[in-house]
């Protein structure tokens, strides 16, 4: 059920910097989703592991920063889903 959880990529050129530079994607997620929910739909959804997540919410809804562990590409995912 992750996709009831993680809704799609935000991108601005901040987030592509740090996908780039520190292995990080940020994902619109569902609001009440906690960060742990979190961790485990994106790993079961991507085949990864994750470092952290860390959480925001704004204007447009809750905000996911999550960090990929080592040895796993941010920008590879970012591949798979559509950010280039």
């Amino acid at each position: 059920m992750p996709h009831k959880i993680l809704f799609h990529p935000y991108v601005t050129e901040k987030t592509m910097f740090q996908m780039e530079r520190e292995n990080k994607l940020e994902f619109i997620v569902r609001r009440e989703a906690t960060k742990e929910e979190i961790k485990e739909a994106f790993e079961k959804l991507f085949e990864v592991k994750v470092k952290s997540v860390n959480t925001k919410i704004t204007k447009i809804g809750k905000r996911a920063i999550i960090r990929l562990a080592e040895g796993y590409s941010a920008e590879e995912i970012g591949m798979r889903v559509g950010v280039f």
